[in-house]
Parts: C-alpha cells; structure tokens; sequence
C-alpha cells in the first residue's frame, strides 16, 4: 500500500539522499524542516555538507513543478515529493503541552494534518519518519505512526561475523591439507551455506570433535584454502592466541585483501594486530611504504578544550592509545609480564632513558609512521600504504566512505572498533560507519572481516567487557 512519509531534518542531515530511498510512496517536507536546513548550511561539519547537498537537491526537483503541489522524485519510481506549511488551525489542535510552536511541535502539526486529511479524503496512510527518540514519543502520544529512519541501519545482533563452523570427515580435512585446497561442493555439511568471499572457516571432525582444522574460502575458485600461517603467527612478541585472531592475521598479512574490519570488544586485541601486521609489512617485508594511522578526535567525556601546537602535537592524547601499542610491539613493554622492564644499575636501554614516545618519533623519523588526521583526509590519494583506521565506530557511514575512496594503488586500509563503546553523539551501534561497511562490503572479493570475540588484554579487562 502507497504511504506518505513525511521526514524529519535529522533524517536528511544523516542521509542526504534520504528523499530518494521510499520507492513509489509520497514523501512530505515541513517547512520547518527547509529552514532549520538553512540554519546549517554554513555549518563545516559533515551536517553542514549534508545540508547543502539536501539544498540542491530540493532546488533540482523545484525545476520539476510547484513543491507546494508535490513533485516527482524521479520518473522510474513514481515517488513525489511535497513541501507543506504547518497550518495554524492545525498547531492549536495539538495538546497544551505541544502548542509551544518550536520545530518538533511544527512537524508534528503537519503529520497531523496530513493524517487527519487522508481520513477525510482516504489518502494513503502516514508516518512520521525522525531519529528524534523523543519526537517519535510525541508521535505515538497524539495518535501518529512514527519510525526510525532504518536505511542503513545494520543489526548488530545479526552482524556478519567473518568466521563460521562445518563439519568434515576426517578424510576430506586431510584432503585440504594434502592437496592444499578442497571444493565446497564436496562437504555435506556445507550444502546450503552462504559462505562470503573470505570467510574464515573452522572445519571439526565428525569423529573427533577436538580435532580442527582452519581455512578459508575462496569465492573465486568455490574452494576452502587451508590457512597458510595457522598455528605458527606471530610478529615480534604478539601471536595469535584464539582462533580468530590466527583468521586475522591471515587476512592482515595478505595483499590481495585490501580492505580489512576487524570488530570486537575492548581487549581483543583489533589495533595490537593491525599494527603489529602493518610494521611488519612496512619494515621487514617492505610491501608498502609507510604505515598511516587516523582515528576521529572524538573524546570520552567532557572536553578539555583547544589544544596548543601544531597539528603533530594537537593529535599526541588522540594518538596516545597507538602509542602504548607501539611500545608494547617494539619492545619498551615486557610481552610476558605487560610492564615496563626496569634499568639495573643506570642501564643504557633507549626505552628507558628516553620515555614511550622514543619509538613514536623513531617510526616518524624513518619515514615508516605517518599520522593524519580524519578532518584533512578529503582530497588525498593515498597509494602504496598500509592504512589503521582505529575507533572507526565514531565514524558516519559518509565519512567511512570519504576515507575509502582515499585509497590508492597498493593500499591496504584496516578499521577496527567496538560498536557498544560510541562517544560521537550522531550515530549508535546499528548505524555507525564501521558495521555500515562491514554489511556493505561482505562477500566483495577484495575485503575481508573478523569478529573478535575472547578479549586477551588481561583477566581483568576481560572480565569488566563481560559485566560491565
């Protein structure tokens, strides 16, 4: 059945073609909506971007017909688009506590009234679309249908994993080990898996439960490849020390997946392994020539205000996390015992004289480490390097998408992040950035993904993720 949506301004701020995505139904603007657009247009942010972009599109479809009088979205779809006044009458209809007439109320008068027009003239049904938890709350109280704008919302109940589980004989898991390779087709287990490109296949003995074997899928050949470095990863002190982590590293280690997201609580271990893969890489095997590390300067708490310096020493406390993983991977951390080794007797040891930025600046010094900032990423062609884009959940869907088409020839870029830790106040676990990309690209030839599960940074970490 044909409905009329009719969109709130934070629905067309997070998804500037958010008009276009409701097929053959009939899309209303409030007014108010256009003027609280105009308000941010000067805004540099991505909403001020948003906003803009929404300006020119309506402007566009202006050249179509009288908006007032409702105008087609596009001739394939048959959807219209119209922009409507919030009528007085239908404001002082609303209860006493919503007659204040601020931008909410505004546009659940005109939901309203085109909810009690369709009753007198049998119009399609209307729903008040908004990411306004509290608006959606009015809605429901007055008698409106309201929703979440759910485009590109992902479940993270339902989040593609990257890993899976098939039962094999016994003869079939020495087959892939012996010939290096096994069709799907020839695995019972696996008829009517929808098994994605890259997948991370655990494959368990039908006859011995404890015996496993580890491969990947290759969606090219229809085959699962046996993992080349199970068993044996390990890059300076850091192995891999659960499952996923050794289908992790696999993919790290392998140019010919070129993007990379690996997801999982704190204490996994998502930006210990994407650094630990990309030093690697960079310096010993030299397949890329720098390693590039960003992260979005969103804080935790309160902000502490503007920091003084350069741009290097503005980004130092947002940094400061791929620090102290630097210094565990090069060597001022202890692996074993996860603290900093003590000098006997004025010990001449660099990590210690010199302090945890020592390797920071070294890394910098050789041209191996380069750090940028998200803000200034717009523009760039960025080839022949191994790129961590950590807390990528406090990213926007179109951020997500500014930064991957940064990428140039040779490039491997890796996101990491914890979608139940977000501190950007825009987006929320099933709409963030880094679960958008990780249905998005899921089953592309070229990327790859891991969630990981079991946290490894200590009994007590691990523990606090569980209950907390």
């Amino acid at each position: 059945m044909r409905k009329t949506f009719v969109l709130d301004t934070n629905v067309l701020l997070h998804d500037p073609q958010a008009l276009t995505r409701f097929e053959d139904n009939a899309v209303v603007i409030p007014i108010e909506v256009v003027e609280e657009i105009d308000r941010f247009k000067r805004d540099p942010s991505e909403k001020g971007r948003n906003a803009r972009q929404i300006s020119r599109l309506l402007d566009a479809l202006r050249e179509k017909g009288n908006l007032a009088d409702g105008v087609p979205i596009d001739d394939a779809s048959g959807g219209t688009l119209q922009v409507v006044f919030c009528r007085s009458e239908t404001l002082a209809q609303l209860p006493p506590e919503l007659k204040g007439g601020n931008g909410d109320n505004n546009i659940l008068a005109v939901a309203l009234e085109q909810l009690r027009s369709g009753l007198i003239s049998d119009q399609p049904p209307v729903v008040l679309v908004t990411k306004d938890t509290n608006l959606r709350i009015k809605a429901d109280a007055v008698g409106l249908t309201a929703q979440d704008y759910t485009t590109d919302k992902v479940d993270i109940a339902d989040l593609y994993p990257g890993v899976c589980e098939l039962m094999a004989s016994a003869a079939a898991m020495e087959q892939l080990k012996g010939e290096g390779g096994l069709a799907l087709a020839e695995l019972p287990s696996a008829q009517g898996a929808a098994l994605q490109a890259n997948e991370g296949v655990t494959l368990v003995d039908q006859a011995q439960p404890n015996h496993t074997l580890l491969a990947r899928f290759d969606a090219g050949s229809g085959r699962l490849l046996p993992l080349q470095r199970a068993g044996k990863v390990r890059l300076g002190k850091v192995g891999a020390r659960n499952r996923e982590q050794t289908f992790a590293f696999d993919l790290l280690l392998d140019p010919s997946v070129q993007l990379l997201t690996l997801v999982g609580k704190a204490g996994t271990g998502k930006t210990l392994l994407a650094l630990a893969a990309g030093l690697h890489q960079v310096a010993d095997e030299h397949l890329y020539e720098r390693l590039l590390v960003t992260r979005p300067v969103i804080s935790l708490g309160k902000e502490i205000g503007f920091l003084p310096g350069s741009l290097e020493e503005k980004m130092g406390p947002w940094m400061q996390p791929i620090i102290d993983n630097l210094d565990f991977l090069l060597g001022c951390v202890d692996a074993d015992e996860g603290r900093s080794p003590r000098p006997s007797g004025g010990s001449n040891r660099p990590g210690a004289q010199r302090g945890n930025r020592s390797n920071w600046t070294d890394l910098k010094g050789m041209g191996l480490l380069e750090v940028e900032a998200i803000s200034y990423i717009r523009g760039r062609s960025i080839p022949r390097q191994f790129m961590v884009v950590d807390e990528a959940q406090n990213l926007t869907p179109h951020e997500v998408k500014t930064i991957v088409t940064r990428v140039g020839e040779g490039t491997k870029i890796v996101f990491t992040g914890d979608p139940y830790q977000i501190d950007n106040p825009y987006v929320d676990a099933e709409s963030n950035g880094l679960t958008w990309l990780v249905e998005r690209f899921k089953g592309q030839r070229l990327a790859g993904h891991v969630t990981l599960m079991r946290g490894e940074r200590s009994e007590l970490a691990e523990l606090a993720a569980n209950l907390l």
